[in-house]
């Protein structure tokens, strides 16, 4: 072939590929509308958008310490930088009181804003683009239908290059599968609506599937992940708990956020499972179902390595008795007359990584709402990194019958600072 034919066709092959990155990199904007009034909205369609907003955890996203219901501005921290969520009141200046179904629909699908910039994927598009029509006009009708908030997040804090939008069109292409997905016939009613649950407006695989370098969510999905300085656990060996789930005890944690047999939802999960706690039975039923289906098999019991540091769980037994065993101790009235399970059971304790342990140690579990069924109260003001590690030796060697951890207390350091950071 000629010189000149191969530079042309370099050229156009250069030509093409610049169109397609334009094309899926560049989105027209949607025309703003006339912010609807509360009264345009069917209210039937509006209950049911409540139910939909409450499995997809929308308001604790969107809603800033202290701050007013899906108004935005709580910071997401990730590896590239904090991403500030965005207000979804509407407000016809800040928030999407201008955008039309269609808007928010391709928002929800593509990823993409009314004005036509792409979204970041802490926005998880890539599980609501899986959500039912239905669904999504819903959500809409009950968004348009809250208190409208004037509220402005905070620009995002991103690397450099990660503030070129544009550039998260390579990312869609890796990650994002556009359209809702056809029910599996050979499954059940119920198994179905639990993976659609999980999969599109409950967006598990979010925070308990590991992530890849540029952020996107490892295959396979729901082995764990670490989300706000929190473990998520696996939720495929869930069989493999000091004492196995049943479908039973995850639906009623799943709603109510404590199970007698594995503890209680603290950390990112306990605002899950208040959101989880308004929709009805039959969705954490279904949830539940699905999630059971996914489970590996029952690891075998192996015995735990001896415990070295003697001198720390000592002392994490002395702690342990003074500032926890008033609530913690088999004999205390909370697990005598509440019927709580012993720490033992704990995923925290369970788990291969004290960070769970840790953060539950400093922060406690705050009291939130009134339907709220467990509270701690946080230690971090109290008790120094080395005391955390030591009561931490004493509860996984001594309560929960486990090989040791290492580097608790340098661990417990890195949470404190990045708690208050």
């Amino acid at each position: 072939m000629p010189m000149k034919n191969k530079w042309f066709l370099i050229a156009a092959a250069v030509c093409v590929g610049c169109a397609v990155f334009a094309t899926i990199a560049f989105k027209p904007g949607i025309d703003p509308i006339p912010t609807p009034g509360a009264d345009t909205f069917d209210a039937a369609s509006v209950g049911r958008g409540a139910r939909v907003v409450a499995q997809g955890d929308c308001m604790v996203c969107h809603t800033a310490a202290g701050g007013a219901p899906f108004a935005g501005g709580l910071p997401l921290k990730t590896p590239f930088g904090t991403i500030y969520t965005t207000n979804i009141t509407p407000d016809p200046a800040t928030g999407i009181g201008r955008w039309s179904l269609a808007a928010f629909t391709r928002a929800l699908r593509q990823g993409v804003a009314r004005d036509g910039h792409l979204l970041y994927p802490a926005f998880p598009y890539i599980h609501y683009t899986k959500m039912s029509t239905a669904d999504i006009n819903d959500a809409y009708a009950y968004l348009m239908t809250r208190t409208p908030v004037a509220y402005k997040a905070p620009d995002n804090d991103l690397l450099p290059p990660l503030r070129l939008r544009p550039l998260l069109a390579g990312w869609n292409l890796l990650y994002l599968r556009p359209g809702p997905v056809a029910d599996d016939r050979s499954q059940s009613a119920e198994w179905n609506r639990g993976r659609y649950l999980v999969d599109g407006a409950g967006h598990c695989a979010s925070c308990h599937s590991a992530l890849g370098p540029i952020g996107g969510e490892r295959s396979p999905a729901f082995g764990g992940g670490h989300i706000d300085g929190w473990d998520a656990p696996s939720l495929t060996t869930l069989l493999q708990a000091p004492k196995p789930w049943t479908r039973e005890q995850l639906a009623l944690y799943l709603r109510h956020g404590w199970s007698s047999e594995h503890g209680a939802a603290a950390g990112p999960m306990g605002p899950v499972a208040h959101s989880l706690s308004q929709v009805p039975q039959q969705d954490t039923d279904a949830i539940a179902t699905y999630i059971m289906s996914l489970q590996q098999p029952a690891a075998k019991a192996t015995a735990p390595a001896a415990a070295t540091d003697t001198a720390r769980i000592a002392a994490g037994a002395r702690l342990f008795a003074g500032a926890c065993a008033g609530c913690h101790g088999s004999a205390a009235p909370m697990m005598t007359a509440g019927g709580r399970p012993s720490l033992a059971l704990s995923s925290a304790v369970a788990s291969d990584r004290p960070d769970n342990l840790i953060q539950i140690m400093l922060n406690g579990v705050p009291w939130s709402h009134a339907q709220q069924t467990t509270f701690m109260p946080p230690f971090a003001a109290s008790l120094t990194d080395a005391q955390i590690a030591s009561i931490a030796a004493y509860v996984r060697a001594d309560i929960g019958k486990r090989a040791a951890w290492t580097g608790v207390e340098p661990r417990a350091a890195d949470i404190r600072k990045e708690n208050q950071q």
